[in-house]
């Protein structure tokens, strides 16, 4: 249920990326399963609703 998060507001944001300097990699944190499984649930419906979208990041 997504009815806590507030309505869509116009903001102007963005984020200046440095050109030749590649993105931060760290190893991810580790979850147990059932995490795991509930974490991938709620990623697929906010992805579903609109709220997030796959990086485009290479």
């Amino acid at each position: 249920d997504l009815s806590g998060i507030p309505p869509a507001r116009e903001v102007e944001f963005q984020i200046d990326l440095v050109p030749g300097v590649a993105p931060v990699a760290r190893v991810h944190y580790q979850l147990a399963l059932a995490e795991m499984m509930k974490l991938a649930d709620q990623l697929q419906e906010l992805s579903e609703k609109g709220f997030i979208r796959p990086s485009s990041l290479p």
